[in-house]
């Protein structure tokens, strides 16, 4: 080492010299930091820096890996990358090139999701013998979820929609962070005590693994295993989940699917009555058309009567109309002659020729071009003269 340092390098000998050593030296790395200066590129890539309270590092994590990623990083994440070092020669920084990244602390919380749902599986939590059946015409759907979410309104407006009739009891509840697991749970046995609906959907919008887990929650587990009113979980999108919906009676990939299924019934009758309203309706077509027609039979020369007004009115109105339309024509064909005349007219008096026939005569240089200023007729040139009646050369002498 020390003769390295006795002998004279280059700046590129020594980046490439660093290069293989950091390279070489750090690879298999797992680094937790928060994420800041998030710069996703329009190719897919993402920059970004990693950092704590003692230090912050550059990275970058290349689009053949962000595919992986199962969440959408925001500034003040916190996440645990793989990676390893890379040295950028042409600046002389170094960065983690990234290979995979997760929330910070996911996977604990997997492990403890999974050690959980073991736990009330082997309690009976889960059987299906334990799942109530869903109102096919409830009379009225509690929602317990948060008072301001849009998974609120995605539900109201399904039902709205699908069954307007359909009384909705909003239950508000906390459904993020420390407090909510607690509210929900309040929440379904209020609805349970007091009677309130004839099922409940439990649920919120879609998060992070965090988000939702108050859904997993041991006492909201309990209270929809304890709950007499049927449960609907509907936690996040289609991909999330939460251990609610195995304890629950029926499990909905979003908010607007469990309201979709909870007014099933209800759009199953209106459509039965539409459809038995169209048949009704052909039903008394049929038969109106069909006396009409033994009617018609029983007078025959009032029908005919009532055919020959038609006729006769209807050709009365087409004589009417072709004399109309001869009479249009005669004076649109006077008025378009008029406009020819007036055209020609104005033609005739703006063209060249009537100008020379007053006198004038058009002067071109050998080229034919028109000469329109003194300083154009030069002495000397031959010029051309154009009258009404013929062409004559002339010289220009003074």
């Amino acid at each position: 080492m020390a003769e390295l340092f006795q002998t004279e390098l280059t700046v590129t000998e020594l980046t490439s010299l660093i290069k293989k050593t950091m390279e070489e030296g750090f690879y298999g790395l797992r680094v937790t930091g928060e994420i800041s200066n998030f710069r996703p590129s329009s190719t897919g890539h993402w920059f970004f820096t990693l950092k704590d309270n003692g230090a912050a590092i550059s990275a970058v994590m290349f689009k053949g890996s962000t595919w992986k990623v199962d969440f959408n990083p925001v500034e003040g994440d916190k996440v645990t990358v793989t990676g390893s070092l890379d040295v950028y020669a042409a600046r002389g920084t170094y960065q983690i090139k990234c290979d995979s990244m997760e929330k910070a602390g996911s996977g604990d919380i997997l492990a403890m999701l999974e050690m959980r749902k073991r736990k009330y599986d082997a309690m009976g939590y889960f059987d299906a013998a334990l799942k109530k059946p869903i109102p096919l015409q409830p009379s009225r759907v509690g929602v317990v979820t948060s008072a301001t979410g849009a998974a609120l309104q995605d539900i109201l407006n399904v039902l709205g929609r699908r069954a307007p009739s359909l009384d909705v009891l909003v239950l508000p509840a906390v459904v993020q962070g420390d407090s909510s697991a607690p509210t929900i749970a309040k929440r379904i046995t209020q609805a349970n005590s007091l009677l309130l609906c004839d099922v409940l959907i439990v649920g919120r919008g879609g998060g992070s693994l965090e988000d939702l887990l108050p859904f997993s929650e041991e006492v909201v587990l309990q209270a929809i295993h304890d709950s007499d009113i049927p449960v609907v979980s509907a936690v996040g999108h289609e991909i999330d989940w939460a251990l609610s919906d195995y304890v629950a009676d029926l499990r909905a990939p979003t908010p607007s699917a469990a309201a979709e299924l909870v007014s099933q019934g209800y759009l199953d009758v209106r459509q039965t009555v539409s459809s038995v309203s169209a048949q009704l309706k052909k039903a008394m077509e049929y038969r109106l058309n069909l006396a009409s027609g033994q009617l018609q039979r029983f007078d025959a020369m009032q029908f005919g009567r009532t055919i020959n007004q038609i006729l006769n009115n209807r050709e009365y109105q087409l004589a009417n109309a072709s004399q109309n339309i001869s009479v249009g024509m005669e004076k649109k064909l006077k008025a378009v002659d008029s406009r020819f005349q007036v055209a020609a007219r104005e033609l005739q008096a703006l063209s060249p020729l009537a100008i020379l026939g007053r006198g004038y005569a058009a002067v071109q240089n050998e080229s034919g071009k028109l000469i329109q200023s003194y300083n154009d007729a030069i002495v000397g040139k031959t010029i051309q003269l154009t009258f009404i009646d013929g062409k004559r050369k002339a010289q220009i002498k003074e």
